[in-house]
């Protein structure tokens, strides 16, 4: 499913990409959904996520992973058999007509079978960013890892669950942390392309997850480093040191309170309070010394902060979700009802944007919605072009026909 005028098109157009391995697929996509003309290199069997659900109908299908189609929009695939000479030649080929490989088959995989980045010697322009768990220098370098070890041991876990903290950290799902080094690539990606279009020279890019995960901790190290506070798991938001940010509003929905419902000025302030006694609900907190919440950092103000807070949260919690959205936004108060992922299918404002992309599935019945990228360039659009690949659909398109490169087994459909 291809729309031939928007392959024009695109800010990363001219720029070819090889990608091989399973995490990088996030930085794959985001390349090519920006223009690029990136190859997804998989075995013939497919790749992991392939094999990943929820499938088409429920019967799993190397070609029917909605999983997998979520990850490689506007890619081109081809399967190759590095566990042969002739793929091993075949892979070689492919990555040093490359301007970037994205290298996300773990430390010294490629290596192993002398398809490493020393194979592009002769191709001093490719920029090869090599995602690992680790990172290729360092004494953990060589440790196994995945998702849940890559969130734990960077920091994220602990700052993820419940008020209660009787019970465990919680994981977020969907591999978060492959999305956090993904988008740490594409930076890296970027700014290797515009050096090398001074220089006229490629580097080895050097992408390790678990730095990407521990430099995106937000608030966390600062607090405990430099305010000695450890910052508390929170139900429905990261860590924080203040009151919590979710309510349960009057019609059973939540609400998310950014700041704990403390106002950040006075304008904000006065149309809070005003809302509040509407429904004689403001209590003491026209008190002077109540104003004193708009100057205090979330960390100080003690009995005083959390007074104003509680008063705040108690009012709301006998509205309606609906009306703390729209009546708090009125108050210029950045809140927001926590929705179900079905509801946001629906809003309007995506709609007006044109956010959905409708994305042939096959083998379903009906196309698919999938997000398209969160940002617009007037100049060159970020169009959906393709579908992602069937498994070895542009083999015969991208690579000559040899024994490392044999055509997929048929899907069982």
């Amino acid at each position: 499913m291809t729309n031939p005028a928007a392959e024009r098109h695109g800010p990363m157009t001219g720029v070819r990409v090889v990608e091989i391995g399973d995490l990088g697929e996030l930085a794959g996509k985001l390349l090519a959904d920006a223009g690029a003309d990136v190859i997804r290199v998989e075995p013939p069997r497919g790749a992991r996520s392939r094999h990943t659900g929820p499938f088409v109908g429920d019967r799993p299908d190397p070609n029917g992973s909605l999983h997998f189609m979520a990850l490689n929009t506007n890619k081109r695939g081809v399967t190759v058999d590095l566990a042969t000479p002739a793929g091993v030649a075949a892979w070689r080929t492919l990555a040093a007509s490359a301007d970037v490989v994205i290298d996300a088959a773990g430390p010294g995989v490629l290596d192993g079978y002398g398809a490493g980045s020393a194979s592009c010697a002769d191709a001093p322009r490719v920029i090869w960013c090599a995602i690992t768990p680790f990172g290729l220098t360092g004494p953990l370098r060589d440790l196994p890892a995945n998702d849940l070890v890559s969130m734990a041991l960077g920091g994220i876990v602990m700052m993820c669950g419940y008020d209660d903290h009787e019970l465990p950290p919680v994981r977020p799902d969907g591999e978060h942390s492959l999305s956090i080094a993904g988008e740490y690539a594409v930076a890296g990606v970027l700014a290797a392309l515009l050096l090398r279009a001074r220089t006229g020279v490629g580097q080895l890019l050097d992408v390790s997850i678990h730095e990407a995960v521990a430099g995106t901790t937000e608030g966390a190290f600062m607090n405990w480093e430099y305010l000695g506070r450890n910052p508390q798991r929170t139900t429905g938001r990261h860590a924080g040191t203040v009151e919590q940010w979710q309510i349960l509003c009057s019609d059973g929905k939540y609400a998310v309170l950014f700041g704990g419902g403390i106002p950040r000025d006075r304008k904000q302030m006065e149309a809070l309070l005003s809302w509040m006694e509407e429904y004689g609900a403001v209590g003491d907190l026209r008190d002077p010394q109540y104003a004193q919440v708009l100057t205090l950092r979330p960390q100080e103000g003690g009995e005083i902060r959390h007074h104003f807070a509680v008063t705040v949260q108690a009012f709301l919690q006998t509205r309606p979700v609906e009306e703390v959205y729209r009546r708090g936004q009125q108050c210029g108060l950045p809140w927001a009802p926590v929705r179900q992922p079905e509801e946001t299918l629906d809003d309007p404002h995506w709609a007006d944007r044109d956010f959905w992309a409708t994305v042939e599935i096959p083998g379903a019945p009906a196309p698919a919605r999938l997000p398209r990228a969160g940002y617009r360039f007037t100049k060159t659009p970020v169009e959906f072009r393709r579908r992602a690949p069937l498994l070895g659909e542009h083999n015969a398109e991208v690579l000559p026909p040899t024994p490392g490169n044999p055509p997929p087994t048929p899907s069982p459909r």
